[in-house]
């Protein structure tokens, strides 16, 4: 069969991949085309449409300036599906995007499977009717999400368990380049640059604050070829080592973290590395966010649990001050000790590994 899908972020792309892997277990005829970043292009075995560097607009500012662009999108992705003419359209996330194709697609009488499905929980509770007309099946990775669909009519959604589980139940660390017998303090500011660029001038101060605490940098892949954005707020500090692509990597060689909200939380969780959760972006989009999402936590740590385990620092909170209050708290035993026995409840409620297997048998059952 063929399999049209649209990925616009890193998790996306990451979960996606495991995806395709799975259906071509069950296919040995899938044929994949796909809008996505490396990893699928690993398992797809061909260049993607549009790359995740060029898609991931974040916030409603980044949003409005980028407009004509993402309407161009729309149009190349819609005449895109209609000549390859997929068996099924997979849409991974990214909702502002997606929803709009699901709705085309529909009209078209494709059939359109959702993968991960939109967090309206949050915010934009108005774009369930949209999932639950024009969307054949609903894949949901949270465990309170299919519940919470089902109550708002979408009878086809169905809990298939968090991909993540997956990867780190196979998953093996690769050491090389982790010289020391002690671990590094993980900083992960995210993998675009506007989100590098507002994070990461005040967790600078915090490398200066402890010259002898060694710290291991993410850099993403996409960010590769841009060490100057990095460079600005480092100063050649000789206490930071950088990563590059190798988020899991850092995140097993870490006693501890400083985590930019979004999947990365959950990673460092499912790796049992005690984290605080930090969040700095755009004043207008923050304030705009703040005023239309309707959630108590910003991490998905804490959204799942249905508690504070682990703390959160947003927006003028990422300071000098909070920030090293934050590693003070985090490099104690007992707090490390208090998040590690949270992150075992965690990992009951995401249930076991196979979400990848479970998704890709719900599709070709379609």
């Amino acid at each position: 069969m063929k399999y049209y899908l649209i990925a616009g972020e890193s998790s996306g792309d990451q979960h996606a991949a495991y995806l395709m892997k799975s259906l071509k277990k069950l296919d040995s005829s899938a044929e994949f085309r796909y809008w996505g970043g490396d990893r699928m292009k690993a398992v797809g075995d061909s260049d993607p449409v549009r790359h995740i560097d060029d898609l991931a607009f974040m916030g409603f500012w980044e949003v409005a300036v980028n407009i004509r662009t993402i309407l161009k999108n729309l149009s190349l992705a819609k005449r895109d599906i209609a000549k390859f003419s997929p068996d099924h359209l997979i849409l991974v996330d990214y909702p502002g995007f997606n929803l709009r194709i699901a709705e085309w697609a529909h009209k078209k009488k494709m059939r359109v499977v959702y993968y991960i499905a939109p967090q309206v929980w949050a915010w934009k509770e108005n774009r369930v009717k949209k999932i639950r007309r024009h969307c054949d099946l609903l894949l949901t990775i949270l465990p309170f999400e299919e519940d919470y669909f089902k109550e708002k009519g979408v009878v086809q959604a169905k809990f298939i368990g968090h991909p993540l589980m997956d990867h780190f139940e196979t998953f093996e660390a690769n050491s090389d380049g982790f010289e020391h017998s002690e671990k590094l303090f993980g900083i992960f500011p995210g993998s675009r640059r506007q989100e590098v660029n507002y994070i990461l001038p005040p967790v600078s101060a915090v490398f200066q604050k402890y010259p002898n605490t060694e710290f291991g940098l993410s850099v993403s892949d996409q960010l590769r070829n841009s060490p100057e954005l990095y460079d600005q707020h480092l100063n050649n500090g000789a206490n930071v080592k950088r990563f590059t692509g190798r988020q899991h990597d850092l995140l097993s060689h870490s006693q501890a973290a400083l985590v930019k909200s979004g999947t990365s939380t959950l990673e460092a969780a499912l790796l049992n590395v005690p984290q605080t959760v930090i969040y700095k972006g755009n004043p207008v989009s923050f304030f705009i966010a703040k005023r239309v999402v309707k959630v108590p936590y910003i991490s998905l740590v804490n959204l799942i649990l249905g508690y504070k385990l682990v703390e959160e620092l947003i927006q003028s909170e990422v300071n000098e001050r909070k920030l090293i209050q934050a590693v003070e708290l985090l490099k104690t035993p007992e707090e490390q000790e208090r998040q590690k026995v949270g992150y075992r409840e965690l990992r009951e409620k995401l249930g076991g590994p196979g979400a990848s297997d479970r998704a890709a048998e719900a599709i070709v059952r379609l």
